[in-house]
């Protein structure tokens, strides 16, 4: 199954911002793209830099989005995975990715789970956890172990998602440096980013797809610098080896062949999910153990 990741920046406005997505999407599937991942919250900067409230207007065109990005799966003949600012009432807002197939249905949707807390990454003040749980959206090109951004750091997600029968986990992604970080900091943080998701890769037998996008956000309340996002967008194998990899500048499309078959093979030679102890494991549903 060949598989376009899409990088980018965010281009000034969201109007500026799609019209460059829309025509990535159209040249991957001329490419032969049958998947297209877009990163997290793809349309707009990353509004979390601070807390403000008026960004929840962000979210009140969700319902257009929708549509939108929709259409653009069915005029592209592609599945789209997207990644949207959800309003749900007043009130309630989601950080929700959602999965379309190529007809322009919609297949699913996952709503973030996990929810950063930290200088720079404000998420807490804007999204609501997710109530959808850990479910694999199914579509024509298999069945996809759709997760979001902090959700990566988890190896209970990425369990749970390959329990249920994902074909291949996805993650898209928002998480950069401050330039003021040292250059040992920054490679320890990026390392330890790859190194995650290829692990939850092996552990489970399953292909891993991460996008992030790349380039300085400032902080339009000044209280920091901004965000450099550090790009690195990549595609890991069901053993962690990494098959594609874009740099931490450049916007670009890469692609991969998403080989499903190949899980079985690797299932067979690590069978991990065989050797289990769920009689031992009853203790992990607990916040800390003393």
């Amino acid at each position: 199954m060949k598989t376009a990741l899409i990088q980018q920046k965010f281009h000034g406005s969201k109007k500026a911002t799609i019209k460059h997505t829309s025509k990535a999407i159209e040249e991957a599937a001329k490419n032969g793209a049958k998947l297209v991942v877009l990163g997290e919250l793809h349309q707009e900067r990353y509004f979390c830099v601070n807390e403000n409230t008026d960004n929840f207007d962000l979210a009140k065109e969700y319902e257009q989005d929708l549509l939108f990005w929709s259409g653009e799966a069915k005029k592209n003949g592609v599945v789209l995975i997207t990644s949207l600012f959800e309003k749900r009432a007043a009130g309630l807002y989601h950080n929700t990715a959602v999965v379309f197939e190529k007809d322009g249905a919609i297949a699913g949707k996952y709503r973030k789970m996990h929810i950063p807390d930290d200088p720079a990454f404000y998420e807490k003040f804007y999204f609501t956890v997710g109530d959808l749980g850990f479910n694999p959206i199914k579509t024509s090109v298999g069945k996809i172990g759709l997760l979001v951004c902090w959700d990566q750091w988890y190896p209970e997600a990425a369990r749970l998602m390959a329990l249920k029968g994902a074909d291949f986990l996805v993650y898209p992604t928002a998480i950069g440096w401050f330039d003021e970080d040292t250059d040992d900091e920054k490679k320890r943080q990026l390392e330890a980013w790859i190194t995650i998701q290829r692990s939850h890769a092996i552990a489970n037998g399953l292909s891993v797809i991460s996008v992030n996008r790349v380039a300085k956000e400032a902080d339009d309340k000044g209280a920091v610098d901004g965000i450099r996002f550090w790009g690195n967008s990549f595609a890991a194998g069901a053993q962690g080896e990494i098959l594609v990899q874009a740099n931490d500048k450049d916007e670009c499309i890469l692609y991969v062949d998403v080989d499903i078959k190949r899980n079985e093979e690797v299932r067979r030679i690590w069978p991990f999910l065989r050797d289990r102890r769920i009689d031992a494991y009853g203790e992990i549903t607990k916040r800390f153990i003393d």
